[in-house]
């Protein structure tokens, strides 16, 4: 397999998958369930998770750099095939789900364009319409993708370039607008009528949504071209990410009263920018959000094609066809099982009128067990070693893993659980077929 991820394109990719839609729809999200104290804290209890789990990601690539592929060959190499498999299918399944909520907000973004009061085409993302237009969008990515991992990588390193311009500007803007005063209102959500407590729970699952995508660079190591770039590709996009993400939730705050903020449609970036630039700065973040919409769709596609066939060389799927690779290093089946099942997604959402937030609990859902049990092998591997450094970061981002679940609530916990019975049976199936 060709090596030919530089650690620009690495961090690139990363930072892509992160700073996807959740970015522009932030700060009416968590202005709906949180006020600013409780953001404060939230922030601060994010921060340290995300760090401790990119450094988490960072330790293993050193200490285990012969283990190609994802997060979820840490969970097989640490508790066996059973578990790997669970792993993947869950993180898989993320993939398909994240991918089809990026589709149905590129159309929810366009609408913006083209619909009126009397007159909704686009809608919310999931009229006919839009759902034609997603399809059209998703075969079109499974094209440029079929052209070669290096190939996207370097135009989703241009994309990335370029959403960071309208959220530079809005950064920018917002500094020179900000008024102390208006981000003190309410400041530990009296109006809410829930405890501050609480409030940090609510925002638990968006935080983590907005992270998503960390382990990119994991992955896609088999493809790095030097395996010490893989942490630090992720460090770098963490960082950058983390700065970026507490000045769009904080200093909206600060623009905009959180009751008003609260009731803005989103994407709300672009009624804020409205508000300091009036239409032009509604046509900038939309423009922005459809680039980086896509930016972090073309991420996820990649990275969701290479799941299956990581799983298929690991002996973690029984299709061992996944793993024949056309000349420019893309496996074709695996690619098209994974856009067909996105495709299958995209006709449920039109069927049951599911929206943007209704996918962003179910993908952040499903990545929790993948991401607690990479916590859990260095914990593993700290304790083979005793090395105390490692077994407290271990112990730390296992924490923090252990505190989404619970923050999560039982009925999304639930919900995880019944999306996980399917690729428990197809394990449990292939283990029968094998021995007969």
């Amino acid at each position: 397999m060709s090596k030919n991820l530089s650690l620009s394109a690495l961090t690139a990719l990363v930072l892509s998958s992160m700073l996807g839609a959740g970015i522009f729809s932030l700060p009416q999200n968590m202005a709906e369930i949180a006020s600013p104290a409780a953001l404060l804290i939230a922030w601060s209890i994010t921060g340290c998770g995300v760090m401790l789990l990119a450094l988490t990601l960072l330790l293993l690539s050193r200490l285990k750099p012969h283990l190609d592929g994802g997060i979820f060959i840490y969970a097989k190499e640490g508790f066996g095939k059973f578990i790997g498999f669970c792993s993947a299918w869950g993180y898989w399944l993320c993939a398909v789900i994240a991918n089809a909520s990026y589709l149905v907000i590129v159309c929810s973004s366009i609408s913006f364009f083209i619909d009126s009061p009397n007159h909704v085409i686009f809608g919310n993302g999931n009229t006919w319409q839009a759902i034609l237009a997603a399809s059209f969008l998703l075969w079109l990515i499974h094209l440029l993708v079929l052209q070669g991992i290096r190939t996207a990588a370097s135009i989703n390193l241009i994309a990335t370039l370029a959403k960071l311009v309208p959220l530079g500007l809005f950064i920018i803007l917002a500094i020179s607008a900000f008024k102390y005063h208006c981000f003190c209102l309410d400041f530990t959500g009296l109006l809410l009528q829930k405890s501050l407590s609480q409030q940090v729970k609510d925002t638990m699952l968006i935080t983590l949504w907005v992270f998503i995508g960390i382990e990119g660079a994991v992955v896609m190591s088999s493809h790095a071209q030097n395996k010490h770039d893989i942490g630090r590709a992720t460090m770098f996009a963490v960082l950058i990410a983390l700065v970026i993400y507490l000045l769009v939730s904080l200093l909206s705050l600060g623009v905009i009263p959180r009751e008003e903020l609260a009731k803005m449609q989103n994407p709300a970036m672009a009624g804020i920018m409205n508000h300091l630039l009036g239409n032009w700065g509604s046509i900038v973040i939309i423009t922005g959000l459809i680039l980086s919409v896509c930016g972090a769709y073309l991420s996820w596609t990649i990275m969701a094609s290479e799941v299956p066939v990581i799983a298929a060389q690991h002996d973690l799927c029984p299709v061992r066809a996944l793993t024949i690779q056309n000349s420019l290093k893309t496996s074709k089946l695996s690619l098209s099982l994974t856009n067909i099942c996105v495709q299958f997604a995209l006709i449920l959402i039109w069927l049951t009128h599911c929206n943007y937030n209704t996918l962003l609990t179910i993908a952040s859902e499903m990545i929790l067990m993948p991401y607690l049990l990479v916590s859990a092998y260095l914990f593993k591997v700290s304790r083979e070693l005793h090395k105390p450094f490692i077994t407290l970061v271990s112990i730390g981002s296992g924490a923090y893993g252990t505190w989404l679940i619970y923050a999560s609530g039982i009925l999304n916990l639930l919900l995880s659980i019944m999306l996980y019975i399917p690729g428990v049976l197809i394990f449990i199936m292939t283990k029968k077929l094998k021995k007969t």
